[in-house]
């Protein structure tokens, strides 16, 4: 199994006019492969017109270089050679780390899709994370606060109160997806689009529509952000960060479809090294340090059980996005 590499170099800075982006050697590179391989089916829903929707539009915005993590993980095949990994990583004046991965098998298709912020900056993270079959969707898309909006009431008024029309538009065309757990929503908004849907070319074109504006909304956020020079704050908000990047590299759902597919060691390093890109680098802290609640006598984490706490069958916002739920944690096996 192999990388094709593909990187340049360039300067960054962050400007409002229209600054024309490198070329995107790993996407025409990944497509070409795709072309080839008798494999993949056509689908009714490419994510790859996300993606390209998800650059040009950064585009106008700002500068994007390509990140060193471009050199390794670019394209790559699963182990059956019947499905296939693109991917693809940029970093701007104001961003972290912008970075796409879209797997396509015979049997589905997967789009994950997340945007960084820098330290200095306390804006939330964009994440679109989209699972496709033949018969179901499974659909997140959100931005992600980087810090507490259920208890922290000035961070939810700074970027989510003008957000909430917008969350309702789309909480009307996209259902809540049924039971989500305490302990995850507490990294979502108020906004967040959580939705299982059949397979049907309407329901695409209103979630291509959901993310160009969750997405547009995001960039002006990002823009509108005035750089932090205060040091405790920007520890503050990488600390935050860093705490999110060790939840999601621990207990993202897509873990066990990685291992099928490209096998642990190779899991395990796109996980941390790329998709997560910053939890063994932000911070010294541990899961453990973070998430105690998970730790066992013995110091270890606990792989049996899992604290989940109230499970939310309905959306936990109101129509203000005021949180109306509850926490009560247990121990359950799962």
């Amino acid at each position: 199994m192999g990388f094709r590499i593909s990187s340049s170099s360039s300067s960054s800075c962050f400007c409002l006019q229209r600054a024309l982006l490198p070329p995107l050697t790993a996407i025409a590179t990944s497509t070409r492969a795709l072309r080839r391989s008798n494999c993949i089916p056509s689908c009714s829903v490419s994510y790859q017109k996300f993606v390209e929707f998800a650059l040009d539009e950064t585009k106008r915005h700002t500068h994007l270089i390509p990140s060193p993590l471009q050199e390794k993980f670019s394209f790559m095949n699963s182990k059956d050679v019947k499905g296939s990994f693109s991917m693809l990583s940029f970093e701007a004046a104001k961003i972290r780390l912008l970075r796409s991965l879209i797997i396509q098998t015979e049997t589905m298709q997967v789009l994950d899709f997340t945007v960084f912020p820098k330290a200095e900056y306390d804006v939330p993270i964009f994440c679109a994370n989209f699972f496709t079959s033949a018969k179901t969707n499974i659909i997140v898309l959100d931005l992600n606060p980087v810090h507490d909006i259920i208890n922290q009431y000035e961070y939810k008024e700074k970027y989510f109160k003008s957000l909430i029309p917008l969350g309702l538009k789309y909480a009307e065309l996209f259902p809540w997806g049924g039971k989500l757990t305490s302990e995850s929503i507490k990294f979502f908004s108020p906004i967040v689009i959580w939705t299982k849907f059949t397979s049907n070319p309407q329901k695409y074109d209103i979630l291509y529509s959901a993310f160009r504006e969750y997405y547009k909304v995001w960039l002006e956020l990002i823009c509108k952000a005035v750089k932090e020079t205060d040091e405790s704050q920007i520890f503050h908000n990488l600390e935050a960060q860093h705490r999110y990047l060790t939840w999601r590299a621990e207990k993202d759902p897509g873990r066990g479809v990685l291992k099928k597919l490209i096998g642990d060691t190779l899991a395990k390093d796109m996980l941390r090294s790329f998709l997560f890109n910053g939890v063994d680098e932000l911070g010294s802290k541990t899961f453990n340090d973070y998430f105690p609640q998970y730790c066992c006598q013995e110091g270890n984490l606990n792989k049996k059980g899992n604290i989940i706490g109230k499970s939310f069958e309905n959306r936990p916002w109101n129509a203000r996005g005021e949180f109306i739920g509850s926490f009560s944690w247990i121990d359950v096996d799962v």
